[in-house]
């Protein structure tokens, strides 16, 4: 009894210590906290994420707000939760890739000025994401939970499969703790929330299917681009990967 009690304790405070560490969500104990191990758990930060967006959505309808302002109002909220934390990658490693020189970008993406790269791919990865949330008129929370899921399934794929570039870098411990085992569960996750489409309208099973393996192609793709670029990832391209699995897989959706 005292082994479980223990587990769930562990279990807790390490869902807890991803929260910290990939959004602005205030954990009153943050500072005890042990963040080797939060990796494991961005699937379902990602859910939490999108839940909450999902409230926010069905908040501004609830109030009148038209369409496309609450796409807008949505999106800034994505990013105000999460602190920026996986645009600035994405802008840093748009800048790294603007470099001619393979040698050299690495240290651009380290350089915390903004280039004019990294300034149009927040650009391109905003109105992408506002476009394409305004498109979709149905069941918008379920887009915002599996684009948010799916999003950072990515980042672990990219994590487990490709080298990390900077052993001393901030995102080097996310190697270690990953096991399959975590990529396994965070899939499962996300797979039930196509079933849970499917259990709501039993008429959406195709949109349920293309919208589960969208989410895993799309996932697989991303990371394999930059590490095709790059030779490896660092904690930039986890946010990239973020960045444009969520922008690409919610254009997807507009389709269905």
């Amino acid at each position: 009894m005292v082994d479980k009690q223990q587990w769930w304790k562990q279990l807790w405070c390490d869902v807890a210590a991803a929260l910290v560490f990939y959004t602005c969500l205030p954990i009153p104990w943050a500072i005890t906290l042990d963040f080797e191990r939060v990796s494991r758990y961005v699937p379902l930060v990602g859910l939490l994420l999108g839940g909450i967006l999902g409230l926010l959505d069905a908040g501004f309808y609830f109030v009148g707000i038209p369409v496309l302002t609450r796409s807008v109002l949505v999106v800034v909220s994505w990013i105000a939760l999460t602190g920026g934390l996986h645009l600035d990658g994405a802008m840093d490693t748009a800048d790294g890739l603007a470099v001619q020189d393979p040698q050299r970008r690495l240290q651009v993406m380290t350089d915390s000025a903004t280039g004019a790269f990294g300034a149009i791919a927040a650009v391109a990865l905003l109105l992408l994401k506002t476009a394409a949330l305004s498109e979709i008129s149905s069941d918008r929370w379920l887009s915002l939970l599996a684009v948010c899921g799916w999003g950072r399934w990515g980042q672990q794929i990219a994590i487990a499969r490709y080298p990390y570039l900077k052993p001393t870098g901030k995102g080097s411990f996310h190697k270690a703790a990953l096991q399959p085992r975590d990529i396994l569960l965070g899939l499962l996750l996300l797979l039930g929330l196509s079933g849970l489409k499917i259990v709501l309208n039993r008429d959406a099973a195709i949109h349920a299917v293309v919208m589960a393996t969208s989410g895993i192609a799309i996932a697989f793709l991303t990371g394999a681009w930059f590490n095709h670029k790059l030779g490896g990832h660092t904690g930039d391209t986890y946010g990239a990967v973020v960045e444009w699995t969520e922008a690409l897989l919610l254009c997807v959706l507009t389709v269905l």
